[in-house]
């Protein structure tokens, strides 16, 4: 069906927050402990104070789009559809509810078992970092997205199956000292690039198409001399990179069977935790750089907060955190073609503003804050 012809430009508010809604933040409270794929279905069913707190932050932000990153993929168990009745579309601390009647999770790779020894322990268990992203269940750490326009689904596209070995100039890891491949070659030739997934999910705004390029790279660390989760965050980042570039992108498939990347002229915007930051040591050097200084990207707005500068008064970057572990680690980055940027910022109040408590610790909503852009599509 062809795209409507847009009447005039279209304004909306679009974000992306690290719910950290799953079982690793339920294991401080001892109901919580080991509670693995059953963590978030009770803390939804027991009204958990976190869930509580991050509805909260949601409705008094109103974002128009939403993508939610460490948001299990858990199908059976329907969370989003119950996050969404049950918390939402309830008032929290006096917020208006908020109604998303369009929304999108898939299968991630974290959790998914590998048959092999990816760690290189000398066991093969399926979990952990022996599956094919980190996970110790099946959808531990999903995506999601929920948006107030329609999502078009049969256009979208997810890249979770794409190879990391199809990558053209791939950072295979090395055994330390050695030119020896970490991976054996059977599991390099079946291992994935994300960590979780790659998405292009098409909203459609008042006439424009509007793609969502949704990607939760793996952490830069958690591993040894080898560096293979700080080589493939730099290649999942990479990935957008390529995906959006002017370059050949014969080498990109997706799990639909379509081949390329997104051509010119798109409406696009690089979404979520993206992991890395300028200031990280632990990152490979250049990694978020990739997409901040892309020429299709506007990577030169910085959504700020008073909080992340009150948090580290020390660091002149603060104000552009993102995480309370003192980086900038989430994004929201828009396209040159046909966005406007109005306003930003990043959910953080300062401990004498309305809403701290909801920051004041990872137990309490997430250690991320919700980063939110409004812009107009033109």
């Amino acid at each position: 069906m062809p795209q409507k012809k847009p009447q005039a430009p279209a304004s909306l508010r679009i974000a992306t927050f690290n719910v950290s809604m799953d079982a690793s933040n339920y294991s401080v409270a001892e109901q919580w402990h080991e509670a693995g794929a059953h963590a978030l279905p009770r803390a939804l069913h027991e009204e958990h104070p976190q869930v509580k707190a991050i509805a909260e932050i949601i409705q008094h932000i109103r974002p128009d789009i939403l993508i939610l990153n460490e948001f299990d993929y858990l199908p059976n168990a329907d969370v989003l559809t119950k996050f969404q009745q049950n918390y939402l579309e309830v008032s929290q601390n006096g917020e208006a509810p908020i109604e998303y009647p369009y929304s999108y999770i898939a299968p991630v790779n974290t959790g998914r078992a590998s048959p092999f020894d990816l760690n290189r322990d000398g066991k093969k268990s399926g979990v952990g970092d022996d599956a094919w992203g980190y996970g110790n269940y099946l959808g531990q750490y999903g995506m999601a997205v929920v948006s107030r326009y329609p999502l078009n689904i049969t256009a979208s596209r997810t890249f979770q199956y794409f190879r990391w070995s199809d990558l053209p100039g791939a950072l295979q890891p090395l055994v330390p000292n050695s030119y020896e491949p970490w991976y054996s070659p059977a599991a390099w030739a079946e291992m994935p690039l994300s960590s979780k997934s790659h998405w292009d999910i098409i909203a459609e705004v008042n006439g424009y198409d509007l793609h969502l390029l949704v990607s939760h790279p793996t952490p830069p660390v958690f591993d040894g001399e080898e560096n293979r989760n700080g080589r493939r965050n730099f290649d999942e980042i990479r990935f957008w990179k390529e995906y959006i570039g002017r370059a050949s992108t014969d080498f990109i498939y997706d799990d639909q069977g379509r081949r390329g990347g997104l051509g010119d002229d798109k409406r696009f915007v690089i979404v979520g935790d993206l992991n890395a930051s300028k200031e990280s040591a632990d990152n490979i050097p250049g990694a978020i750089e990739q997409l901040l200084e892309h020429p299709l990207v506007q990577g030169e707005f910085v959504p700020t907060s008073d909080g992340g500068a009150a948090h580290t008064p020390d660091n002149s970057l603060a104000a552009e955190h993102t995480a309370s572990w003192r980086k900038r680690a989430d994004y929201v980055l828009p396209s040159t073609y046909g966005i406007k940027i109005i306003d930003g910022g990043v959910f953080w109040p300062t401990a004498s503003e309305s809403k701290a408590e909801l920051v004041s610790e990872r137990q309490r909503s997430s250690d991320h804050r919700l980063v939110w852009l409004d812009i107009q599509l033109q």
